[in-house]
């Protein structure tokens, strides 16, 4: 696209049906951006904008200007050069914002069709990242499979959505699940998600587990926030059970969407995710967990120095806020910063640096939309508010991300690796000075990528849903 026609064709309607165009409606009443295209644009740039009687909106080539502002700049106050009047008297700033996801969509969309993906099996030598690699499935068999931990025996442990958790000895899965495991909500995304060891596991045996906990109100049967609670494994039985993390009844939320959740430890405390449970506005509210990441001991005490300990209007556990559905985690190995991805709306998927005290925005700012076509909001960016390191529009649905630490793969050490489920793809981030430098994508098209770490071989471990398997990266030589 030589030059954003989509303003000319709104235009060009406005002529036709009166000389000025009706005022936008306010923001609360912003349309469905999808609907204005296809009855408004349609006719002149195509169905999914690939042209027609003006060029294709698709090949990301602009005249005046490509970035996301030069775009809503040139639909809201037009290009009279080219004979495009002003289009802010028709659609709202939010509505305008939305109408710029929805080009890059189309645009991502389009040029993904044309590109050919890495999609490794067990048979197949692919080459990605500087590495030649196949893919193994290593075990078979599972039920949503969620979040995946090495014990240093050699058995594995696998987390099941509905509220298993298994145990892989030898390569082979056990045919029962571990026995008095916590009861969970198992609605929707909830369930039995992430699992994980003591950095001293060898001495004290305890395992971590977060799961969605069903609340007690018996009127609403899908009340739920997420939980942790940590105990050891005996004779394939869950034992020594201690809660580690649970809200009070009263903050629980209904719906079976946003739990989080994910662990990471660091000398004595224990980083978690809790997504904001689809109450937007949950996010913002200092006194409710969901929407953020949170700071205790490992033990479950909370630190006195938390950024909201002692306050009384706050939950004294959160380190940061404004999170909407934070499903990955992890510590840089050389820096110590903490690094999470959340799940946007439609389109505005975040890579932040969590850091103490700080508001992420959501839902005041976000790069993306409703799911249903209309806007969120007009605004990407607010002082006193952070900004993602990077964000990905449209949304490839992020989820696990892993810093490697191994030399099977030297070329990849202390890379991010990034998960992406509706993307079905696994990423490598090269960051340096706390900004992504380089990004590609190592495979696509395997199944929803959901967990990925690595082994105690130093191979790297993906959990992939449809199909449900765990699935390891081994060198090609």
């Amino acid at each position: 696209m030589k030059f954003l026609s989509l303003v000319a064709t709104l235009t060009l309607l406005c002529a036709l049906e009166s000389t000025t165009c009706a005022a936008p409606p306010p923001p609360g009443q912003s349309r469905d951006v999808s609907k204005l295209y296809e009855l408004h644009c349609s006719s002149c740039h195509g169905k999914n904008m690939e042209g027609g009687q003006t060029e294709s909106m698709l090949d990301d080539t602009w005249k005046h200007g490509g970035d996301d502002a030069s775009l809503a700049r040139i639909i809201r106050d037009g290009f009279e050069q080219n004979g495009m009047p002003p289009w802010k008297q028709e659609l709202n700033e939010a509505e305008i914002r939305a109408m710029v996801v929805l080009i890059r969509e189309k645009g991502t969309q389009a040029r993904m069709q044309k590109t050919e993906y890495v999609q490794p099996d067990e048979n197949k030598v692919v080459e990605s990242g500087g590495h030649q690699f196949r893919m193994k499935t290593v075990v078979k068999n599972l039920e949503t499979p969620w979040s995946m931990a090495f014990l240093p025996d050699g058995r594995w442990l696998v987390t099941e959505l509905p509220g298993r958790l298994r145990v892989v000895d030898k390569g082979e899965l056990l045919e029962r699940p571990v026995t008095g495991t916590p009861k969970v909500l198992a609605v929707g995304q909830g369930g039995l998600m992430e699992v994980a060891l003591h950095p001293d596991y060898r001495k004290n045996g305890w395992i971590y587990l977060a799961y969605s906990d069903p609340g007690t109100n018996a009127d609403r049967k899908d009340l739920g926030m997420t939980a942790i609670v940590r105990g050891r494994l005996k004779d394939n039985a869950w034992t020594d059970q201690q809660t580690i993390f649970k809200a009070p009844y009263a903050l629980y939320r209904p719906g079976g969407v946003h739990f989080g959740c994910r662990l990471v430890f660091d000398n004595g405390y224990l980083y978690f995710s809790i997504g904001e449970r689809g109450h937007m506005q949950d996010a913002q509210d200092l006194t409710r967990p969901n929407g953020k990441v949170h700071r205790i001991f490992d033990d479950g005490r909370v630190p006195a120095d938390n950024p909201f300990a002692g306050h009384p209007d706050a939950f004294p556990t959160i380190w940061s806020y404004g999170n909407r559905n934070p499903q990955g985690l992890d510590l840089h190995p050389e820096t110590g910063d903490l690094w999470e991805v959340e799940h946007g709306p439609r389109g505005g998927d975040e890579l932040n640096l969590i850091e103490k005290g700080r508001n992420y925005g959501w839902p005041v700012i976000t790069y993306g939309m409703n799911y249903d076509g209309r806007p969120i909001t007009d605004l990407t960016s607010k002082p006193g508010l952070e900004q993602p390191v990077i964000h990905w529009t449209p949304s490839i649905a992020v989820c696990a991300i892993h810093f490697y630490r191994a030399e099977v793969f030297p070329k990849w050490r202390h890379n991010l690796l990034v998960t992406a489920l509706a993307q079905q793809e696994l990423r490598r981030l090269v960051i340096k000075d706390r900004k992504v430098v380089e990004q590609e994508i190592l495979f696509k098209n395997a199944g929803r990528v959901r967990d990925v770490t690595e082994g105690p071989d130093g191979l790297i471990y993906v959990i992939l849903n449809k199909p449900d398997q765990v699935c390891r990266l081994e060198p090609a030589s």
